[in-house]
């Protein structure tokens, strides 16, 4: 905890913004798990669990995105960033 002054309040909401600073690290590391799984699934051409890590890592942008940890723009762009993949990976399927 900082070594701050303002008293009491000034204490508590310190206290407060480490427990949400903990709880929007796990949750953005289940993002980063979620995203580096979906693209490891799309590289190796499994469509199969692609698609199900894909339908995982868009829940749980969505997920963020109602919890106020990352904003509803970033949640867009990694979600159209997964699906360009995962077009580029049916594409090449397809040859």
């Amino acid at each position: 905890m900082a070594n701050i002054k303002g008293g009491r309040a000034a204490r508590k909401r310190d206290r407060q913004n480490a427990k949400a600073n903990k709880r929007n690290s796990i949750a953005k590391a289940k993002l980063h798990d979620a995203h580096k799984k979906l693209f490891k699934a799309a590289d190796a051409n499994n469509k199969e669990v692609a698609e199900k890590k894909f339908k995982e890592f868009v829940s749980g942008l969505d997920k963020a995105v109602k919890k106020g940890i990352i904003t509803k723009n970033t949640a867009d762009r990694k979600k159209s960033r997964a699906q360009l993949k995962l077009n580029k990976m049916a594409k090449a399927e397809e040859k």
